[in-house]
């Protein structure tokens, strides 16, 4: 169950940086309760998934799931360039976490 709350406290992480940036290109002021929200359910989350994963292993993977779906939500909802290089090293985050996921 762990590893349950792990991929949902990366999940609302990624959900609370779309509403800070939707927040600060002024689209609505209620994203503003949706970046505290999301986050507060994000470090929860967190909390409950170090209870049986390693915190070296669980934040690397928590902050490697923001990382990587920051870039791609940026290039696929607010047009943000994508290049060869920036997919590749994105790439690379994401193996990393399997990885670390594999070993745990």
């Amino acid at each position: 169950m762990s590893w349950v709350f792990l991929l949902l406290a990366g999940f609302s992480e990624i959900f609370g940086v779309i509403c800070m940036k939707n927040f600060a290109l002024g689209v609505s002021r209620l994203y503003f309760v949706g970046v505290f929200a999301s986050f507060a359910l994000s470090l929860g989350l967190l909390y409950l998934a170090l209870k049986d994963i390693p915190m070296s292993v669980a934040y690397a993977i928590y902050t490697g799931m923001g990382a990587s779906f920051a870039v791609l939500i940026g290039i696929m909802l607010y047009r943000e360039s994508a290049s060869f290089v920036k997919l590749f090293f994105v790439g690379l985050i994401i193996l990393c976490s399997v990885s670390l996921k594999l070993l745990h």
